[in-house]
């Protein structure tokens, strides 16, 4: 079984090829998971998060994750516990029974494996059916994976160098932090030594925060920003990924939040430094109306963590987000491609909604795919030759 979870699909955009392979696991009857009636009836079951390992992958694809999760069950006598794989896209897998039996609580460790052949943000859940019916939490993962490099780019003495430094701006701040805006700007100065695309992520105190892939003629600027809301500090690093991978210095920050004496008024929220979004998509088919795909881009005023959402004829296909520093600017983000069936090979819909944080947006696009257009009729001047006039033979007389 094999699932890409939007998100690229379903929770972060993954490509057709892989959620075709999630959906070959469509779940069972749930008559499957009847359970003994000696199983006790307040029993309590409970289940454990998902976890994935690796939780976060980035290397040459194909590449396997497998997934845990451990569930216990209070058994009187003989009860079946009746499960099953909740996918990010949506789908589920067949439904898995297993026979217990003896008196107190019995501790099952699930697990499965999937293979993922290109990038995917997603996550898995279990669903327990029977004895009782709970759900677990959503674990959540990542594969990243890197393309292979073609032979125009493979070196001998002239090699490609990445190198990356960060700053925080300002790297200590002592004021008020109830308001929206961003007060830490973290930068990210990247350099290579000859043109090249380069693909990084930020982290900030060990977790990823944003993506991104840019070209790099000799030096580029990348950042986010953060709106701290209490006394903290902490450091982010900008590291580079693939073969050429890097890692900048930590730029390290500290935020103390003071507030305003009682008797001073507070300024006034200027409105028209809003941070405004603006989406825009673009969809195609492909020759035979088989799959669409879209891209799209995210434009942003100022500051801010912007999410978007793809649908396609209502169903959501992918998601995501992204970060902008105080300049703004255009995002291109993670599109979809989707197998089409019944009505959708003929026409459809594609939105794309995003949201800042301060309003949302969003871009519209549609599709149709026309038959095959009928062989053309013969006109008066093609016709057909008459058929040659046949005539009786002679039949001789009598003398």
């Amino acid at each position: 079984m094999s699932v890409g979870l939007a998100r690229k699909a379903a929770a972060f955009g993954a490509s057709a090829a892989v959620l075709a392979a999630l959906s070959a696991g469509l779940v069972s009857s749930p008559a499957q998971a009847a359970t003994s009636a000696k199983a006790a009836s307040g029993a309590k079951v409970s289940v454990t998060t998902p976890k994935a390992s690796p939780g976060d992958y980035e290397g040459s694809c194909p590449t396997k994750v497998n997934f845990s999760a451990q569930i216990k069950v209070p058994v009187k006598g003989k009860t079946e516990l009746a499960y099953r794989w909740l996918h990010g896209d949506g789908s589920k897998s067949k439904v898995n029974v297993v026979k217990l039996s003896g008196k107190g609580t019995k501790t099952v460790t699930v697990k499965q494996s999937i293979t993922f052949k290109d990038d995917v943000k997603g996550w898995e859940a279990i669903q327990v059916l029977g004895p009782k019916k709970v759900t677990s939490k959503k674990g959540y993962f990542s594969v990243s994976c890197e393309k292979p490099q073609e032979l125009k780019e493979v070196r001998t003495h002239l090699d490609k160098t990445v190198t990356a430094r960060a700053w925080a701006s300002p790297s200590t701040y002592v004021g008020r932090c109830d308001t929206r805006w961003d007060k830490i700007d973290f930068v990210g100065l990247i350099k290579v030594n000859h043109p090249t695309w380069v693909r990084y992520r930020w982290v900030l105190n060990g977790d990823v925060v944003d993506y991104g892939k840019i070209k790099v003629h000799d030096a580029r600027k990348v950042g986010f920003g953060i709106s701290p809301r209490h006394s903290q500090r902490g450091w982010a690093q900008l590291q580079i990924l693939g073969r050429d991978g890097s890692s900048s210095n930590r730029a390290y920050y500290k935020v103390w939040c003071k507030d305003d004496r009682p008797d001073r008024p507070k300024p006034p929220v200027h409105h028209d430094h809003d941070t405004k979004v603006s989406a825009s998509a673009s969809v195609k088919t492909s020759d035979n109306c088989s799959t669409v795909s879209a891209s799209g881009q995210i434009t942003s005023t100022g500051a801010g963590r912007v999410s978007y959402t793809w649908t396609l004829n209502g169903t959501n296909v992918g998601s995501g987000h992204t970060y902008f520093d105080r300049k703004g600017g255009t995002h291109f983000i993670s599109g979809f491609s989707s197998a089409l069936a019944g009505e959708g090979a003929k026409r459809g819909v594609v939105k794309l909604t995003v949201t800042g944080p301060d309003n949302s947006d969003t871009a519209v696009d549609f599709y149709s795919c026309k038959a095959p257009a009928p062989a053309p009729a013969p006109s008066e001047s093609s016709s057909p030759a008459p058929s040659p006039t046949l005539s009786a033979p002679a039949v001789p007389s009598a003398g």
